[in-house]
């Protein structure tokens, strides 16, 4: 479970997993606890908390990924070969998380910091990538299996008109998760000797 596995452990143990079931291991209370648990504590820039979710299973995660594959299927028919099973397989999980990222949360800080958080903006994509790698890892300690997708800005209309999402919030990925139903592939092999350098140790 994600309240004992060692955090190193869990973060070794997360994976991209694609083959997943309309199936979980906890309950959705239990989901939406980790997700409230990330958007409550991740990091984030002068602690404006701008980050947001929006959790959708049964009929609302299924109808997400129909919507993707027509929008695919018509914007770029030459790939839906290639991108259709792959959608057809986000709709066969049990659900999606959405994350967004929302503007007018920055107008609640002081002048100073709210101009400094529209001069670098890569703060808000660093703490958004946080809020998601918390919930990935949370929920594989679970026993779910996840994947990130980017399928926005083809789902946004679909998304925006259908969950009334504020006009100040940017989705900015799709985290979708299942009950495995295979193995994940094995770790590519890495060269950590060229990833960390160290200085007066």
């Amino acid at each position: 479970m994600a309240s004992t596995t060692p955090f190193l452990t869990a973060i070794a143990a997360r994976r991209s997993a694609y083959a997943l079931a309309k199936e979980s291991p906890i309950p959705n209370d239990r989901i939406l606890e980790i997700v409230n648990q990330a958007l409550k504590h991740a990091p984030s820039p002068f602690n404006v908390r701008s980050a947001r979710c929006i959790v959708l299973f049964g009929e609302e995660h299924s109808k997400l990924w129909e919507n993707a594959y027509k929008v695919t299927e018509e914007a770029t028919p030459q790939a839906i070969g290639i991108l259709g099973p792959k959608i057809k397989g986000f709709q066969d999980a049990y659900g999606t998380c959405l994350f967004f990222d929302d503007a007018e949360a920055y107008n609640e800080l002081s002048p100073r910091f709210a101009a400094l958080s529209r001069t670098y903006s890569e703060w808000e994509e660093h703490s958004s990538g946080m809020h998601q790698f918390i919930v990935w890892t949370a929920l594989a300690a679970e026993g779910l299996g996840a994947n990130l997708q980017h399928y926005q800005p083809s789902i946004t209309p679909y998304v925006n008109k259908t969950f009334d999402v504020p006009a100040s919030w940017t989705l900015k990925c799709e985290m979708v998760f299942g009950k495995p139903t295979a193995g994940a592939d094995p770790k590519p092999k890495t060269h950590l000797e060229k990833a960390l350098r160290v200085y007066g140790a």
